[in-house]
């Protein structure tokens, strides 16, 4: 039997396969909703994916279980307390799967969402009664647990899924023994807890050493210190943890709708009745020039958890990307559920070539020169602007440009009243940037920071 992780970066989001070579059967656990490498891996190894797990209903991204049962024939798995729209399998603590060398063993594992389920996988050529590793989706980390604050669901409170969660850790996961591998469904960066590792594999003994909060400790203090310092969670989540309880279009027949080229007239036409026009290119190249009114997410960084916070799912989408990247930009809206899209601009930017009335540019200024300017040492260049800083307020807190404004980006639409109209703006990020808007902003942004920093 083999165990094989698939982690998806952007969406800091890992999935997995396990499969067995005297059967010729896998199954797939918490897969994300495009599902070509699963059947690719499958197809090669001679494999017929039969059995597909959700470990709770995730709330980040759209998992591909209506994908695997529609192409694969696969049966869809979930915990007892969950409730689906789709046919589907309900697993209780105990009951198990078992193909050839494989046994795939439920333990009821809520705290994070309360139909969360844990996945013991033992290798039965080396032990019927040790697990070789423990699929532990949301519920345990490493590095950290699952938050119960993140989404509480209808007649179960936050302060319920905590009292859970510590139930799972304490009397579940920790007694597992010591050398059982953990595989979590999300690794750092995610928003589903607030000190994930980079690390995407660890063992049970080594989170009882170091994961903060598999320390010995009473109900209420581990209440209080995992929920204590969360970040903010995008407001899509909730949309798409409502989405995977629903049977809904698979991503290939979503995108037969929503992937299609759109002339710059309607395009225009499109914005004018409030569509949401995304320019995906780098920030560089936007900055450079761009179609007015437009939001830039590039592609590059963590694109579909700005675009989940930065867009509605209930207004169009217009993509505007390089050419030959339209179908990246769409197919990972999809994979966070927003099927709203109307379609890309046909040519990108060439098609703006003879319309120069419609191209904006955002001037780009380095720190070091900012930092001259608001020091009076740039008489030249007129009054200092008003400094906009919109990452959040812990990252504000942990250091930041003496006098500039906090307004986090999510927040910038609700607080832009708070910027004094008639000063120059500048605003400064390690993220995606609004420079251009359909919002009536008393003044627009006129520079951006240029911060040297990794990608994404």
């Amino acid at each position: 039997m083999k165990i094989q992780q698939y982690y998806l970066a952007c969406l800091s989001h890992a999935s997995y396969m396990i499969t067995d070579d005297k059967t010729k059967t896998a199954a797939v656990v918490d897969p994300q909703r495009d599902i070509d490498q699963y059947l690719a891996d499958a197809k090669a190894g001679g494999y017929t994916i039969k059995h597909v797990f959700l470990t709770h209903f995730h709330a980040d991204f759209i998992a591909g279980h209506i994908e695997l049962r529609d192409k694969a024939g696969a049966t869809i798995y979930l915990g007892q307390r969950a409730e689906a729209e789709f046919s589907c399998v309900k697993m209780k603590n105990g009951d198990v799967i078992e193909y050839g060398d494989v046994k795939l063993e439920i333990m009821e594992t809520p705290g994070h969402t309360p139909e969360g389920i844990s996945i013991l996988v033992y290798d039965l050529a080396k032990s019927r009664t040790e697990p070789l590793a423990v699929l532990t989706g949301d519920t345990l980390f490493i590095g950290d647990v699952g938050r119960p604050d993140l989404l509480a669901s209808i007649g179960v409170t936050a302060d319920e899924l905590a009292d859970m969660l510590y139930d799972s850790i304490t009397n579940k996961l920790v007694k597992l023994p010591d050398a059982t591998l953990v595989y979590p469904a999300h690794g750092a960066g995610s928003m589903c807890g607030k000190s994930l590792s980079k690390e995407t594999v660890s063992t049970i003994g080594e989170q009882k050493k170091f994961n903060y909060a598999l320390q010995p400790m009473s109900l209420e203090a581990f209440k209080k210190i995992v929920t204590a310092d969360q970040p903010e969670a995008p407001d899509y989540f909730v949309h798409d943890a409502i989405l995977n309880r629903k049977e809904r279009a698979s991503l290939g027949a979503a995108m037969e709708k929503t992937l299609k080229p759109l002339s710059l007239d309607e395009v225009l036409a499109l914005g004018k009745t409030g569509a949401q026009l995304l320019d995906v290119r780098d920030g560089i190249d936007f900055e450079g020039g761009h179609l007015k009114g437009t939001l830039n997410i590039a592609l590059s960084g963590k694109y579909a958890t700005w675009a989940g916070s930065m867009l509605a799912q209930d207004k169009p989408i217009v993509v505007i990307a390089e050419e030959g990247g339209e179908e990246e930009a769409v197919m990972r809206l999809g994979r966070i559920g927003f099927d709203n899209v109307a379609g890309y601009l046909a040519g990108g930017m060439k098609a703006l070539a003879a319309r120069d009335d419609l191209v904006e540019r955002t001037e780009r200024i380095t720190a070091l020169a900012l930092a001259e300017w608001l020091a009076g040492k740039r008489p030249d260049a007129g009054v200092p602007p008003i400094v906009v800083d919109v990452r959040s307020a812990s990252e504000h807190a942990g250091g930041h440009i003496a006098g500039s404004l906090n307004i986090p980006l999510t927040h910038l639409d609700e607080r832009i009243s708070e910027i004094p109209a008639g000063r120059l703006t500048c605003t400064t990020s390690w993220a995606a940037t609004r420079p251009g808007s359909q919002r009536s902003y008393p003044h627009k942004p006129r520079f951006t920071v240029y911060h040297r920093r990794r990608r994404g």
